[in-house]
């Protein structure tokens, strides 16, 4: 028999029913909104009824088990969930301000797998508590403040369309990573951006960047 998720369909269904019927409602007098708002409600729809059959026809085995961890539907301690929870434990048990640099006994004694790669950030929350996790989190946000700001200062469209992809992988190798070793997302294989270890990685977020730049210092020269 197939797995479901945490959520029935057709309860949802119901209520993104209700709330497209009163978004309609109020906004019936704006024109367009309809047409607009259409195509929002049958993709809602086809997301409500399609995430069954990607978690049962699309997913492999082991990627479900990790959905199932995240969600609480199963505890695989020494299994499935085994990098999870160890990551977990090596971030609480840096505190406020860490165990010191080269400190940490979860990730000095390699009790979290992949800790260079995709668990770098458990490594800095344990040696350096709370505080460098703040301090990475902040420059990440940093940068990409800075990425939009040159997206948005482009004269040419290709520039600003480059720029904002290139904000766009950014966030999302940020965003997974950092929530997959907390526990918010399924873990799944993804660096963390220029400070995860490995040569591919490196390489080809530096020439993200060297592109934007080449193209920043092209519309700048153009004016």
């Amino acid at each position: 028999m197939a797995n479901r998720l945490i959520f029935w369909k057709i309860p949802v269904l119901i209520s993104v029913t209700i709330l497209s019927a009163l978004a309609y409602y109020f906004m019936r007098y704006v024109r367009r909104f309809f047409l607009f708002l259409l195509p929002i409600y049958f993709a809602l729809a086809g997301l409500i009824f399609g995430v069954d059959f990607a978690y049962n026809k699309v997913l492999k085995d082991y990627q479900r088990d990790r959905i199932d961890i995240i969600i609480g539907k199963k505890d695989d301690p020494r299994g499935a969930g085994y990098n999870l929870r160890q990551s977990l434990i090596a971030i609480g048990s840096g505190g406020i301000i860490g165990k010191g640099y080269l400190k940490g006994t979860q990730t000095k004694f390699n009790f979290v797998p992949e800790q260079t790669t995709d668990f770098i950030f458990c490594t800095v929350g344990e040696e350096w508590g709370l505080l460098g996790s703040t301090v990475v989190i902040v420059l990440f946000m940093l940068l990409l403040g800075r990425i939009i700001m040159i997206a948005e200062r482009q004269k040419f469209i290709f520039n600003r369309y480059y720029s904002y992809g290139v904000l766009s992988i950014i966030f999302i190798h940020f965003l997974i990573n950092i929530s997959m070793t907390l526990g918010l997302f399924p873990v799944i294989g993804i660096p963390l951006p220029f400070i995860s270890y490995g040569g591919s990685a490196m390489i080809g977020f530096s020439i993200l960047f060297f592109i934007m730049i080449k193209l920043d210092a092209a519309n700048n020269n153009s004016y």
